[in-house]
């Protein structure tokens, strides 16, 4: 082991594990397992600005136009995103939280034939053949059923996502090969999942692995039940400490600890795993950051989307950044009030902030 083990230590490892250097986009997306995704854009979608910093020559958009060529699916994890597929695998076949009712399966065997002879659908081809009406979503609007069926079955493993029209996801059939279910291979797939989890988020403390093992349930409806022993086996396996009082844990055969940092600064999504717990971001950063996308105006402290920037090993502020008429725009804050004053720090925002515009397409 390197490294102090410490709360420093521990975060100098989270950045570390995480901001690996940069690769290729798929041995970047086989090194995390999974990506989360979000709509929204400031200056662009959460999957694109975790991406770039971990993939060489990454344009916003990436994503979604080498998607057909990628070892990648749209799915469900501990959140909605991008997984391989061997993660994928882990996972399916999926059952729903309750089985489909008579008429609804009717419903899902038609829907899944007319996907088959077309290979590809939009939703709105869907409807004008089914015409399935609309229900409440989860906001309490209305739906297109034929929208909310088609994510169910996606959500099921029937359908894959193909690609997006306009961001729309465009869905093709798909069928997810037999697997065992006994009760040794059920453990084996479970551990196999929270070592995704720990490789994206470790080092975490007990509380969040806690929280993240029981979101495995939005992953495997079907094994929800047996959570708690996962978590279980998961803290006698993985490689832990006790530091102030609280227990860590980190992938067995890795160092809790690093001592390498570089002069960089980044500007990081609000779902980056560097920044995604924010528990252990408090702990290891000692300050609250919030996501105030959904916060009125006037209760908001740090703005719309702010993006935490990292100096260094430490997050010293913020970053609210927004692309108008073909201009960045961009407005700062700092935890101590005040940008650090030193030369090194101003040339590495420099250096970050033309990475964005190339990032973003404004130096052609």
């Amino acid at each position: 082991m390197t490294g102090k083990l410490d709360v420093d230590g521990l975060r100098r490892a989270a950045i570390a594990r995480s901001l690996f250097a940069p690769t290729t986009l798929q041995r970047a997306l086989d090194r995390l397992g999974f990506v989360q995704a979000d709509p929204i854009r400031a200056p662009a979608r959460a999957q694109d600005l975790t991406l770039r910093h971990r993939v060489a020559g990454y344009r916003a958009g990436d994503l979604e136009r080498q998607y057909a060529r990628l070892d990648v699916h749209e799915d469900v994890f501990v959140n909605y995103g991008f997984v391989t597929s061997a993660v994928q695998a882990l996972m399916h076949p999926r059952r729903g939280p309750t089985p489909w009712t008579a008429a609804r399966g009717r419903q899902v065997r038609a829907l899944l034939d007319f996907v088959r002879a077309r290979g590809a659908v939009h939703p709105r081809e869907v409807d004008r053949h089914f015409s399935h009406g609309t229900v409440t979503n989860y906001w309490g609007g209305a739906s297109s059923a034929t929208t909310h069926l088609l994510d169910a079955m996606h959500y099921r493993g029937l359908l894959r996502v193909v690609g997006r029209e306009a961001g729309i996801r465009i869905y093709a059939a798909h069928e997810h090969a037999a697997a065992a279910n006994d009760a040794a291979t059920r453990r084996a797939r479970l551990d196999a999942l929270v070592d995704v989890v720990v490789r994206m988020y470790a080092p975490l403390p007990a509380a969040s692995l806690s929280v993240l093992v029981r979101r495995l349930r939005y992953a495997v409806p079907q094994w929800t039940g047996e959570l708690t022993r996962t978590l279980e086996r998961a803290k006698r396996r993985l490689a832990h400490a006790r530091i102030d009082g609280i227990d860590w844990y980190w992938p067995a055969e890795e160092a809790a600890a690093v001592d390498t940092q570089d002069d960089l600064v980044r500007l990081l999504a609000p779902f980056d795993p560097v920044v995604w717990d924010r528990r252990r971001f408090e702990m290891l950063w000692s300050w609250a950051y919030r996501f105030e996308a959904y916060t009125p105006v006037p209760k908001r402290k740090l703005g719309y989307y702010a993006l935490p920037l990292l100096w260094r090993d430490r997050v010293i502020g913020w970053a609210n950044v927004s692309l108008t008429n073909g201009t960045l725009r961009s407005d700062f804050g700092y935890v101590s009030s005040r940008a650090p004053r030193d030369r090194a720090f101003r040339r590495a925002l420099g250096e970050e902030m033309n990475r964005l515009r190339t990032f973003l397409g404004l130096d052609a």
